[in-house]
C-alpha cells in the first residue's frame, strides 16, 4: 500500500468500476467522511456504508492492504490538501498566477527531459509487443494519454487505471513485457504489494518516467527523468508533457525507419 497517498488510492478505486459497486461505493463513503472514519469500528463501517462486513474485509484487501486494522491505522495519518497557484483574490489574477505556473512546469520538461533515455525508451516501444503503461490518478492520466497517441500510430499500450489491477498486471508479466511506469516523484514502487513481488518485477523490463533525482529500484531497468517542484499544479502537466514527448519522437523515428 502506498500509504500516503490513501485518498489517490480510493479515487483510483472509484474511477476503475461501476458507480453502484461495491468497493466504489465504501470508497466513495470513506473519502466523504474521513474525519469520522478514524474511530469506528467494521461493524459500524459496514453499517455507515450499508455493505455487508466482508465486503469491508474485501476491500482492504483488494486495495494492497492486510485487513481492516491496517485501513483504521492508515485512516489516522491521512488529510486532505490542496495547493493554491497564488494568494491573489482576483479571478483574473489568479487565473494569470496559475496559467504562469502551468507555462514554467511544461517549459521545464522540455528544457530537461533526458532525450537519450527517451531516444533509448522509443526502441522498446519499436521492438516489444507486449506494452503497458501505467500510473496512480492524474499519473494514469498520462498513461492513457500515451496509450491514445501510440494507437493513433498503430502501436498498441494496455493500461488499466485500478491499482489492484496494476499490481495484479506486474505481478503476472513475463519477460516478452514492456512496462512504462508514470510517476510523478518516483514513489509508485514505495508500496508493501509491490515490495512483496520481489524477485518477480526482474522479469519484465521496467521503465520508469518520472521527476526525480533520486535512485531507482533495482529491478527498473530504465528511466526517463526530467526536472520537477514536486507541487500538485505541476503534477499532471509535467507528466502529460513527458507522454507527449515520447510520442512525438516515436512518430519521428518511425518516419525515419520507413524511409
Amino acid at each position: 500500500m502506498i500509504y500516503d497517498k490513501l485518498p489517490i488510492v480510493f479515487l483510483s478505486t472509484i474511477a476503475s468500476e461501476k458507480k453502484d459497486a461495491t468497493n466504489s461505493l465504501i470508497a466513495t463513503y470513506l473519502l466523504q467522511h474521513l474525519d469520522e472514519m478514524q474511530d469506528i469500528g467494521i461493524r459500524e463501517m459496514a453499517v455507515a456504508c450499508n455493505v455487508s462486513l466482508s465486503s469491508i474485509s474485501r476491500f482492504c484487501k483488494e486495495i494492497g492492504l492486510r485487513d481492516f486494522n491496517e485501513l483504521k491505522e492508515l485512516l489516522h495519518t491521512t488529510s486532505l490538501y490542496y495547493e493554491e497557484a497564488g494568494a491573489d483574490k482576483d479571478p483574473e489574477n489568479r487565473v494569470t498566477d496559475y496559467g504562469l505556473r502551468v507555462k514554467e512546469s511544461v517549459d521545464l520538461v522540455t528544457k530537461t527531459i533526458d532525450i537519450p533515455a527517451v531516444e533509448r525508451l522509443i526502441k522498446d516501444l519499436a521492438s516489444y509487443e507486449r506494452i503497458a503503461a501505467f500510473g496512480l490518478l492524474k499519473a494514469a492520466g498520462a498513461a492513457i494519454s500515451l496509450q491514445a497517441d501510440m494507437l493513433m500510430q498503430g502501436k498498441q499500450v494496455f493500461t488499466n487505471v485500478s491499482y489492484a489491477e496494476q499490481i495484479r498486471y506486474l505481478e503476472e508479466a513475463g519477460r516478452n513485457d514492456l512496462i512504462l511506469i508514470f510517476s510523478y516523484t518516483g514513489t509508485y514502487f514505495d508500496s508493501a504489494d509491490i515490495r512483496r513481488l520481489g524477485r518477480r518485477l526482474m522479469i519484465p523490463k521496467i521503465w520508469l518516467i518520472a521527476g526525480t533525482k533520486e535512485k531507482i529500484p533495482s529491478f527498473v531497468n530504465d528511466v526517463v527523468r526530467f526536472q520537477s517542484g514536486h507541487d500538485q499544479i505541476s503534477h499532471p502537466y509535467q507528466l502529460q508533457t513527458a507522454a507527449g514527448i515520447i510520442a512525438q519522437l516515436y512518430a519521428a523515428k518511425m518516419k525515419m525507419t520507413t524511409r
